[in-house]
């Protein structure tokens, strides 16, 4: 009975690890001089306190109002694409770019989802399927349905691309816990301080389900997810204007990206495709992985996933306290809780050397042990500079410290108590 109680209360906290708040603005010139926001190189077009940002999501569409769309906990076997209208909290263009968000009455600005409005909405899977001369072939009337509900997300992608001038999609899995509207807020937080120079894009998968048992039915809707995830890849992939694909997933929302990537790096190594030019894949960024250390050297490493990115950024608490209960729900060690005793001896350096990949601890988090990619100034600002500069750990663009244990250290010369906290509230539908 006290293990039964101890399983309960471990996954209350987990479903509860999504804050009702995030963050806004790192504050400016975290790391040097010259890193302001670069108001002047963002698009005329976008410098709007109203930007749209785009959704592909197999959350089940529930209809409230006229036009409205909002999507809840609930699966959909079919992928519906769409734009959501964010409200950033400033009243123009210029606040935006040169204010704080705190008022001089403490009053703190809002970033809040003001629409959404669906414009694909695709066939579920699996199709049917028909046996011609041997060959298990999809039935050819709803296969061209389909191929006709991808040209017209691609379509879409290409006008926004025409628009903009931006080649480059940003894009955004959440993890557990974590409503639609949140999904698209944090996403739009995270453009706007990496410039938005690139197309923002959120995949919401069904999360948020409630209740004692939420956790375990968060991770398997995000199970669920994957197809479609790989779905979304393949098609932006595809599109022949867009240039690279830069990645952030963060907590459960790890397991279904990495989980749709592999498949497509093993699908285009099988076609002798180099993986990263097929799939135009940039940046990855994993914050706070609910991933298992043991499978994602067995799957990941094994596979030679990294060869896929530019780099991959992954950022750790020992003691992020989400992750330390899903450790004891599943008996193994969490890649977001790493420490140097539960990696092989050597194996940091050599990822960083050959694999490009980094690993960051987070140090003294603030604003929620498990969601401070979001929460935490100085981790999203690193996060914005790796999206922004393309820059590895350690130089100029970046100074983070190498440690002697191997792990990269967020700004020692930036202590965290010396930062404004600077936040948002979101609104949850």
């Amino acid at each position: 009975m006290q293990i039964k109680h101890a399983l309960i209360a471990s996954a209350l906290v987990l479903t509860g690890c999504v804050p009702q708040s995030i963050s806004l603005a790192p504050p400016p010139n975290l790391y040097s001089t010259g890193q302001n926001f670069p108001a002047e190189d963002v698009p005329p077009v976008l410098r709007t306190t109203t930007p749209r940002i785009f959704y592909l999501t197999d959350r089940l569409s529930e209809r409230e109002g006229a036009g409205a769309e909002i999507y809840g906990s609930m699966r959909s076997e079919g992928m519906a694409f769409g734009t959501a209208q964010v409200q950033f909290g400033a009243s123009n263009w210029d606040d935006l770019v040169t204010r704080t968000y705190v008022d001089r009455g403490g009053r703190i600005s809002r970033l809040d989802v003001s629409g959404v409005a669906e414009d694909v909405q695709f066939n579920p899977v699996p199709l049917s399927t028909l046996r011609t001369d041997g060959a298990l072939i999809f039935d050819p009337d709803e296969e061209d349905i389909y191929r006709q509900e991808g040209r017209a997300f691609q379509a879409a992608i290409r006008a926004e691309i025409l628009r903009t001038g931006n080649k480059r999609v940003l894009l955004y899995a959440h993890g557990v816990g974590s409503g639609f509207d949140k999904s698209v807020t944090t996403l739009a937080n995270l453009w706007h301080f990496a410039g938005r120079k690139s197309i923002p894009i959120v995949f919401s998968w069904p999360a948020g389900n409630g209740g004692v048992l939420g956790y375990f039915r968060d991770r398997e809707a995000g199970d669920f997810s994957v197809f479609h995830a790989k779905e979304m890849l393949r098609l932006l992939a595809d599109i022949p204007e867009l240039e690279d694909i830069d990645i952030v997933a963060h907590s459960r929302g790890t397991d279904v990206m990495t989980k749709a990537l592999r498949e497509q790096v093993i699908f285009y190594r099988g076609a002798g495709k180099p993986p990263k030019l097929a799939m135009k894949t940039g940046t990855l960024i994993l914050a706070a992985a609910d991933l298992d250390t043991g499978v994602v050297r067995q799957r990941l490493q094994a596979e030679r996933f990294s060869e896929a990115f530019e780099q991959i950024n992954i950022y750790i608490n020992p003691r992020d306290g989400a992750l330390r209960l899903s450790s004891i729900l599943t008996n193994e060690q969490r890649l977001g809780a790493a420490t140097s005793e539960s990696l092989p001896p050597g194996e940091l350096a050599r990822l960083r050397k050959s694999e490009l990949v980094h690993v960051i601890r987070v140090e003294n988090v603030r604003g929620g042990g498990h969601s401070y990619f979001r929460d935490n100034p100085a981790v999203l600002s690193d996060i914005v500079l790796a999206l922004r500069t393309r820059a590895f750990p350690g130089g100029t663009l970046r100074p983070l410290e190498l440690g002697e244990d191997g792990f990269w250290q967020l700004h020692p010369n930036y202590p965290l108590e010396r930062l404004p906290d600077l936040r948002v509230e979101g609104s949850d539908r």
